[in-house]
């Protein structure tokens, strides 16, 4: 009678925790093994009028990224960016690709999950279609960022511009090596801020 007694405890255990894992696994958040697609799309459009002349400028950037969840915290990512900005009289494409991570650190809640980034990218900038005028450009940086779960599959991305980067940026025979540490982070929080959506699988 023990050994039933001990038997059925064992399968109402075992039951239990994987109807807690089905039940965690539709929550919000992440978990290893989940896909992420997301990134963001803005546009921007600026009038300069002097009394004289009137110059419109307008541009565009599309930046789609996706990532694998290594762990329940820590995931790969891998995205890219394309942009143009076009003045009347110069056209200007951008295109970029970057690899990285993203480590999920703190849960403020069940629905805000705030986490670090890293990575680095390469870049490169036709400044209006001139081959001499072209920059390259090579960066490494890492930031904060905090997501907002809508739904368990839907979230809205909120992230920082980076709290430390080094870059270099190369036109011709010029070259410009930059690195910045962002120290104060609500500083950087209220200057640089953008927002994407994600989607996870």
């Amino acid at each position: 009678m023990k050994k039933i007694i001990l038997s059925l405890a064992a399968v109402l255990a075992f039951s239990a925790a994987n109807a807690q894992d089905k039940k965690e696994s539709k929550g919000f958040g992440f978990s290893e093994g989940n896909i992420f697609v997301g990134g963001l799309v803005s546009y921007s459009s600026e009038k300069n009028d002097n009394g004289t002349t009137s110059v419109t400028t307008s541009g565009y950037e599309i930046s789609p990224e996706v990532g694998y969840f290594l762990t329940d915290n820590f995931a790969l990512t891998a995205g890219l960016s394309l942009g143009n900005t076009d003045n009347g009289t110069t056209k200007t494409n951008t295109f970029g690709l970057n690899v990285g991570g993203r480590y999920y650190f703190l849960n403020m809640g069940e629905r805000f999950k705030t986490y670090t980034n890293f990575g680095f990218g390469i870049g490169s900038d036709d400044n209006g279609g001139s081959p001499a005028d072209k920059t390259n450009t090579f960066e490494i940086g890492g930031g904060l960022g905090i997501n907002y779960f809508v739904t368990p599959n839907l979230a809205i991305d909120f992230r920082l511009a980076n709290v430390i980067s080094y870059s270099t940026e190369k036109t011709g025979d010029a070259k410009t090596n930059t690195l910045e540490l962002e120290a104060n982070v609500f500083k950087n929080f209220f200057d640089t801020p953008s927002f994407g959506l994600i989607y996870k699988f």
